[in-house]
């Protein structure tokens, strides 16, 4: 494959106002990601999409309050993120080697390549490069590019698609994935720069 759009927890309860977990002003990268969603849709780009799926009394709500639980309407994907052709994957359910429109992969930890039929979706689609963008930068998207970039897979991080809690820990963040090889770009430079 050549090239996968990653699409990382862009769930209700952390991008809208009233979501469980909801990271204050993320609001403002919605634009961005229908931008996007239309860009993978208009050129055929595969998005695979992590999204949580916690059970009620998940481990991880002793350090997050309780967010994005499995069947609850937090839990939903942002409309801004949804391409027409998109399923969804039960936990632990194993995507085919290759795959059209948008796969949704449930995921119960900040990291994704925990989740062993994330990271086997990875390894077997095996693409020459992954865009990525959603929430948060500075957790579930650094667990996300630096498995990547720990698996020799050019990254592409879209700088104003993805949403920090701590703005300085996101300019360390990006300066060090740039430092690490990973490309930066806006998302006009990346949809108005395409073939």
């Amino acid at each position: 494959m050549q090239q996968l759009f990653l699409d990382v927890d862009t769930q209700l309860d952390f991008l809208y106002p009233t979501g469980a977990l909801c990271v204050p002003g993320a609001t403002q990268i919605l634009p961005h990601l229908a931008a996007l969603r239309d860009h993978a849709q208009r050129q055929g780009i595969p998005v695979l999409s992590t999204c949580d799926a916690h059970l009620e009394n998940d481990e991880e709500f002793s350090i997050y309050r309780a967010h994005c639980v499995a069947g609850t309407l937090g839990a939903g994907k942002a409309p801004e993120t949804v391409l027409r052709e998109c399923r969804r994957l039960a936990l632990g359910q194993p995507l085919e080697a290759s795959f059209s429109g948008q796969v949704v992969m449930e995921k119960r930890t900040t990291n994704m390549f925990a989740q062993p039929a994330i990271a086997e979706a990875i390894r077997v689609l095996a693409p020459q490069r992954v865009v990525v963008s959603g929430v948060v930068t500075e957790i579930c998207v650094m667990h996300a590019v630096e498995g990547l970039l720990e698996r020799g897979i050019p990254v592409t991080v879209v700088t104003d698609a993805v949403f920090a809690l701590e703005e300085s820990r996101s300019r360390d963040l990006l300066n060090h994935w740039r430092a690490a090889g990973c490309q930066l770009l806006r998302t006009a430079d990346l949809v108005n720069h395409a073939p």
